[in-house]
């Protein structure tokens, strides 16, 4: 009995295979670009897929690899797929054949799976946390490689560089709307490049002169208020995202509260270390980083330093005590001893015990008039300040 032949599936149908697949990337992107937009500007927002500490999107929002050449990775990926729908629309006007464009297409796909690996190695051994909705961009990316490979083997053309060449040629001979498009398309990009806003680089908001700062009888710095109405204990981390982020966010709320909110410090590193909470450091260097803050405490310069240390990269790997001292104005004998004074090294195992004691889990955390707020200060504590 002869071989059965299999005919190939009509075109239409590879062709909108391959476009809602694009769609739906470009989607997956659009939504990672408002969540990383929304994780460094709203206090309040955790992403739907922040499900645990190996698990959780936010975390790699927060990461520096996030960034690439100064524009968030997620509206890289809006610009390429929306490149590769255009360039998809035009293969299937009826003067493309059926073959043109696709190559093109293939290599871009290409591209897009080998960033995929590119993106997952990081996700697994640098920032060592795994992320959904990139998972899910990078088995678009795959599938779109595969369906777009499918395409050239059913409607093949021999070679490489003739049909790019020809591909080439259909965009760009004659002058039609096809290369308008294109050069708005990449106007728009460029533009996109230059001008995006840097929002996730937040800074430290101006306090006001003379503003009151001490320690308080148990030894914790203060800023603020001399007779608060509203006292906040912030137990946080100086490699943590979130702890910057709220830092900042309730530096603000002072500078525009002076007379009516103080807020106190209270070291909690998520390093095993100082921390009998834990297994594991989940930022080890932040011990360090408390040291140098306890010590600045002791010469009356905390709230100087405090500022540097949230601003160190979360990915360092060796801390410029020099530097450091230059900042801040603290010595730098002190700096390089702090690690073997009691006094700083019994005040951070304090400080985590006293939050130990509290309840506190993790960081950022904040007692107010008694009671834990694990992550976040519910907003309507805040806006009570303005109508005390």
């Amino acid at each position: 009995m002869a071989d059965k032949i299999i005919k190939p599936l009509p075109f239409s149908i590879y062709y909108w295979s391959v476009f809602s697949l694009a769609a739906a990337g470009l989607l997956n992107m659009v939504y990672s670009a408002i969540s990383h937009y929304r994780v460094h500007t709203d206090i309040l927002y955790v992403s739907l897929c922040a499900i645990s500490d190996a698990v959780n999107c936010d975390t790699v929002s927060q990461s520096t690899y996030s960034i690439f050449l100064g524009v968030p990775v997620p509206v890289w990926g809006i610009l390429g797929y929306g490149f590769f729908l255009i360039l998809l629309s035009f293969a299937g006007m009826r003067n493309a054949d059926n073959r043109r464009i696709w190559l093109l297409l293939f290599i871009i796909a290409l591209f897009f799976s080998t960033y995929s690996l590119v993106l997952a190695y990081i996700l697994k051994f640098q920032i060592k946390v795994y992320c959904i909705v990139c998972i899910a961009g990078y088995g678009i990316n795959f599938m779109l490689l595969y369906l777009v490979w499918i395409i050239r083997r059913r409607f093949p053309e021999k070679g490489v560089f003739n049909p790019l060449k020809k591909d080439i040629l259909f965009l760009w001979r004659p002058w039609k709307k096809k290369s308008a498009v294109l050069l708005g398309y990449l106007s728009l990009f460029s533009i996109i490049l230059l001008f995006s806003p840097n929002y996730w680089q937040f800074s430290l908001p101006e306090l006001p002169a003379g503003l009151a700062s001490g320690i308080t009888e148990e030894g914790d710095p203060w800023i603020g208020a001399e007779d608060p109405e509203m006292t906040i204990i912030e137990y946080s981390d100086y490699m943590c995202f979130q702890c910057r982020k709220m830092h900042v966010y309730l530096r603000r709320i002072i500078a525009e509260n002076p007379d009516k909110m103080r807020l106190i410090h209270r070291h909690f590193p998520m390093d095993k270390k100082f921390n009998p909470l834990l297994e594991k450091s989940f930022h080890p260097a932040s011990g360090k980083l408390s040291i140098a803050a306890a010590y600045a405490a002791l010469e009356g310069k905390f709230w100087k330093m405090n500022d540097l240390l949230y601003d160190i990269p979360r990915d360092i790997k060796k801390l410029d005590i020099r530097k450091l001292s230059q900042q801040s104005g603290v010595s730098f004998k002190g700096l390089i001893t702090a690690p073997d004074n009691k006094r700083v090294y019994y005040k951070i195992k304090l400080d985590v015990l006293k939050g130990i004691e509290l309840g506190v889990t993790g960081t950022p955390a904040y007692e107010i008039d008694g009671r834990l707020y694990q992550g976040r200060i519910p907003l309507e504590l805040i806006n009570k300040v303005n109508f005390l």
